[in-house]
């Protein structure tokens, strides 16, 4: 009997430490349009396939919809962290429930488009939380063209997202964005990558102002007041002289690079931190 009793706690024992270790560490829930710019869509599904493999591997849980009505307080419990692959919540609830959910010490990642804001446009700065407290940039001002790799400097070599970075790194093709606002003037913004000088002229054009000179650019921030980070990257270069069929070619993969899906995991592992 005792040789039993024994057995079923050791038994009861592996069951449970199976069950704890493969607990999740955090929950992350992606939302996304994929719907305009064939650019967006491309990077959306690289993304998504990126994510749930660095879920699998470094112990996280991963989701993903295309339902922006899930942007609510109850779905929103389910999760540590909020990714905005592409675009930004437009119904007001969506706005407002998004708004409590980061103020009460939910994190959120965001991507390149989803702090775009220009008025007038499909996208318009009707959202001053967001786009001047939260993001602090403010409207798109201009990009880059064609979509380029760009060499990014650390910033804030301390701080987690910037963990076992190089001083300097290629980044992948992408189409860089200028804002409205100089982050550098911002007390609660911490900018942690930025363009390195050497990448200037930066840009193909063929528009003159398409083509970077000069200037400081940031790419990667975070606000001190919130758990957050802004990533500039989610733009593929893509053949759109060359359609075939309904769909155009992508040209290149955000998730190339080692030392940019570093730091992309490394945003992911410090915003899912409890």
């Amino acid at each position: 009997m005792f040789k039993i009793n024994r057995l079923i706690f050791f038994i009861s024992f592996v069951i449970s430490f199976s069950v704890c270790a493969q607990k999740p560490k955090f929950s992350v829930i992606a939302f996304y349009t994929g719907k305009n710019d064939q650019a967006h869509i491309s990077f959306v599904q690289e993304a998504n396939k990126w994510f749930t493999k660095m879920a699998k591997n470094h112990g996280f849980n991963y989701d993903s919809t295309a339902n922006w009505a899930n942007m609510n307080a109850q779905f929103l419990t389910n999760y540590e962290v909020v990714v905005f692959l592409d675009t930004r919540p437009e119904a007001p609830e969506q706005r407002t429930a998004f708004e409590n959910y980061i103020k009460n010490g939910g994190a959120w990642l965001g991507f390149h488009f989803s702090a775009f804001a220009l008025t007038p446009s499909s996208y318009p700065q009707n959202w001053n939380w967001y786009h001047h407290e939260f993001l602090g940039s403010g409207v798109y001002a201009s990009n880059t063209w064609r979509p380029t790799s760009a060499i990014l400097k650390v910033e804030d070599k301390k701080h987690p997202v910037t963990k076992n970075l190089p001083k300097k790194f290629k980044a992948q093709p992408n189409e860089w964005y200028r804002w409205e606002n100089d982050l550098r003037q911002n007390a609660n913004i911490k900018i942690l990558l930025a363009i390195d000088t050497s990448s200037f002229p930066l840009g193909t054009g063929p528009k003159a102002h398409e083509i970077w000179q000069s200037g400081y650019y940031p790419v990667v921030w975070s606000n001190k007041n919130y758990k957050m980070v802004y990533i500039n990257m989610g733009h593929n270069d893509m053949d759109y002289e060359h359609k075939y069929g309904k769909t155009t070619t992508s040209l290149s993969s955000s998730f190339g690079s080692k030392n940019q899906n570093k730091m992309i995991l490394n945003s992911v592992m410090w915003l899912g931190k409890r």
